[in-house]
């Protein structure tokens, strides 16, 4: 498994509200403070790609592993 700290201050920055998961919104939100368009389904769309339990949420190890897989 990739090491979490490599990743972490991204993931805490669009994890906006610092609960440990970046929901859709928050994705979303990440994406129009950037200047894209991120319609909400885009958004579901991107968080399902990383998500690996299911629950719609990410969390710092599965943004990790997705990240390595990408860099791969």
């Amino acid at each position: 498994m990739p090491d979490t700290n490599e990743y972490a201050a991204t993931f805490g920055f669009v994890d906006a509200d610092s609960d440990g998961r970046i929901s859709a919104q928050e994705y979303a939100d990440l994406m129009h403070r950037l200047g894209d368009t991120c319609t909400e389904a885009q958004a579901e769309r991107a968080i399902e790609v990383m998500d690996q339990d299911g629950d719609g949420l990410i969390t710092l190890d599965e943004f990790t592993a997705y990240m390595a897989r990408a860099e791969g």
